[in-house]
This record gives C-alpha cells, structure tokens and sequence, in this order.
C-alpha cells in the first residue's frame, strides 16, 4: 500500500496547495508543525499565511525555523518566507528521503518538535532513519523526551512501525544543549490503526525528579508533596540520574503505566515557583486524569490523532480512541489533518471520556 502511493504520487499531476490560516483555532505552532509534516506524507504543497498572528512575539521564532529547514532537509523541498518573524510561508515538498540527519536548535529551542515534525513523513519513508538532534529536551512548551520515549513511541509501535529514542545529554531552558538519537523504522506495509478506549489494569505508578544544579533539598520537597497528595511511597519517589552541568533545571515527572497505555505528565520548576507549588500543579493534572475513564490526556491526544490518521489514510480502516479532555489544540490539529488527508473526524465529548474517531472521507 505504501509503495502503491509513493508510485501514484511520482506519476500524478501537480497537487493541489493546501492553504492554511496560521491564526484559526489554537492558532499557535502545532498548525505549522503538522501541516509540514502532512505536506511531506502526501506530496502536497501548502502555504500558510497570519502564522502565530494572535501570539505575543507573532510569526517565526528560532524554533519553527528548526523544523521548517529540517522538513526541507528531508524532502528538498523549495521554501519561501523562511526567515526570523516571518509569518507567510510557501513549502513544496519532493519526495521524502530517509537516512541519517543531524539538526541543532540554538538555545533551549525544542528538538523533539523537530522530531514530531519529520517523523511522520519518516515512517511512511522506504527505509530506516537515524536522527542526531541537539536542543532543549526538556522545555515546558514542548513535550519532553520522557514523554515521547515512554508514552508515544510504544504507540508508533503499535502501528507496525518502530521508533527508538536514546537520551544522551538533558536540555533544560534556558541553557538547552541536550542531545538525543532516533532511530526510525517505517512499516513493512502500510501503518495499521488501532482503537484505544481503555486504558486497562494499572500496572506501575511513579514520580522522578530531575534537578541538575538544584539544591538537592528542592527535589525531595516536591517528591515528597507529590507522595503525600497521591499515597505514593518508596521506590515510587524517585531522584533522576542528571548531570550537574546539564542544569539548572527542574522537571518534576510522573509515570503511569496501563496495560493498554502508558501516560506521562510533567510539571517543570520556576524560579517564581515554590517546589510544593511544582508538586501540587501535577498532582491536580494526575487527579484530572485518574478521575476520568479514557485512555490517554490532552498532551497524547494530540499526538494519537495524527498517527492514526495517517494509518487510516493508508488502511482505508478506521480507529477511535477516548481522551480526559479535548482541547482547542486538539481540535485545531484535527482539523488541519482534514486538510492533507481523506479522513474525517468526530468527537464526542462526555463527562467520564470524550470520544476521538477517525474515519476515511
């Protein structure tokens, strides 16, 4: 099936540009994201015009130009408006090409939305991938590394393909210089899509601290707030292994591992933030997900939607899978797949689990 597409591609008529109101909706970076992504995956050329218009510092910053130079880089791609507050841009994607890629993010910049951005178009690639991506790993307008390593990636795996992710340096705003490694596997045929509406029999529970070139004293506040709030003991409250020259920073992070699913939520440290101010913010998103029957928080929503859309896309089959909340960036990114790929979506919301289903149009 992949194959299938990848020759009517080379063989069809220009496509269509998707063009994008950078503003609608979230209206923030995700809208650029995954619109690079889906015009890789597809072949498709796009624009998008007023990106991140409503933000405080509107257009372009360092780190959406990270990954619009990584997706060019990956699929030699001609690009226009590519420069430092731009807020129009023209992207004509090539075909995808795997293989080994090195890109760096100044400062504490995000690389593991670097990597949410190329992976996509990796897995439908035809062959493997290794990423070296230097940046923040750990930044709290981001999905950290832990997330993405535990949360997202078994569920990459479940679709037939495979990603491996390795730590090899922290990256903590605002200093950055963490280094990861990705190896990325496509599919032997086409992504296979899978419903996800429980997240089954609770399996382990635990909270880390990382805090390099925090007081020591800072990380057993938070662990031990977060432990009397969730009756969470032992070898529960765990200190992260962190080198100090990899700080200062702080990520108070918690695991809970389900037999269908696994979560991770984080709460990140402050200068303007008691360290039981840290700990009580995770606990109340813990308690907003635990108190709900779905399977997966807003965070993994988002990122569940794409995936599945993509195996939907190439399966002709459908998947749902059940969120604690939708969010508006939920929402945004829906609809932003609709305007790449021949799928649909409906969501259904209720009190104990809101319903996310994809179908093909």
């Amino acid at each position: 099936m992949k194959e299938e597409i990848q020759r009517e591609q080379a063989h069809a008529a220009p496509l269509q540009a998707v063009v994008l109101d950078g503003s609608q909706g979230e209206g923030g970076g995700q809208i650029l994201r995954t619109s690079l992504a889906l015009s890789m995956a597809t072949g498709r050329p796009m624009a998008i015009e007023k990106i991140r218009a409503g933000r405080a510092k509107p257009g372009l910053m360092r780190q959406h130009l990270a990954c619009v130079n990584a997706a060019a880089a990956i699929s030699g791609a001609a690009v226009e408006g590519a420069e430092l507050g731009s807020q129009s841009l023209r992207f004509a994607p090539g075909p995808v090409r795997a293989g080994e890629y090195r890109f760096a993010i100044s400062g504490a910049g995000s690389c593991m939305l670097v990597l949410q951005t190329v992976l996509p178009p990796l897995l439908l690639a035809g062959a493997a991938s290794r990423l070296h991506l230097s940046g923040g790993t750990h930044n709290p307008m981001a999905p950290p590394f832990h997330f993405l390593e535990r949360a997202f990636a078994p569920l990459v795996r479940r679709l037939g393909a495979d990603l491996r992710l390795q730590l090899r340096r922290h990256g903590f705003y605002p200093a950055g210089g963490g280094e990861v490694e990705a190896d990325i596997v496509p599919a032997a045929g086409a992504l296979q899509p899978f419903d996800l509406l429980s997240r089954g029999e609770a399996l382990e529970r635990h909270a880390e601290c990382l805090a390099p070139g925090i007081a020591r004293h800072v990380m057993t506040r938070e662990l031990e707030t977060l432990g009397a709030a969730m009756g969470w003991t032992g070898e529960q409250l765990r200190y992260g292994a962190t080198r100090q020259n990899e700080g200062p920073g702080n990520a108070l992070i918690a695991t809970l591992a389900h037999a269908e699913v696994t979560e991770v939520f984080t709460a990140f440290g402050e200068k303007t933030l008691s360290a039981e101010q840290v700990a009580h913010a995770l606990v109340k998103e813990l308690r907003d997900f635990l108190k709900s029957e779905a399977a997966v928080g807003p965070h993994l929503a988002d990122q569940l939607a794409l995936l599945l859309a993509l195996a939907t896309w190439q399966s002709g089959r459908g998947a749902a899978f059940t969120c604690s909340e939708v969010t508006e960036h939920t929402r945004t990114n829906c609809a932003v797949i609709e305007r790449f790929l021949p799928v649909r979506f409906a969501i259904a919301q209720a009190r104990a689990a809101s319903t996310v289903r994809v179908e093909p149009a």
